[in-house]
């Protein structure tokens, strides 16, 4: 079976999910996330048939990052705690 064209609207999608979770705006960095995981699987049903496993190890690893980034953008259950003097602006986390 040929799954060339698949390469294509994958390299789309990474490259509209990268400029997406660039932006400042929570709502489209969380949509950059699902692209990217989105792309991800577009990459792996290439890869499984040309056999490009390095490919596929990458992609499910940036997928694992993916999924922690978009964890990272949903908010937050415990609402908006104190901010310590002069600490930094970010949530704190990694």
């Amino acid at each position: 079976m040929q799954l060339d064209w698949i390469q294509w609207p994958a390299f789309a999608s990474s490259v509209a999910a990268a400029y997406l979770v660039a932006s400042n705006i929570r709502t489209r960095r969380n949509k950059g996330f699902w692209i990217f995981l989105l792309s991800n699987v577009l990459w792996v049903a290439w890869a499984i048939p040309s056999r490009a496993w390095a490919l596929i190890a990458l992609q499910v690893c940036l997928a694992v990052l993916n999924i922690r980034g978009l964890l990272k953008t949903e908010p937050q259950a415990t609402g908006g705690a104190a901010q310590s003097a002069g600490s930094c602006p970010s949530d704190g986390r990694n």
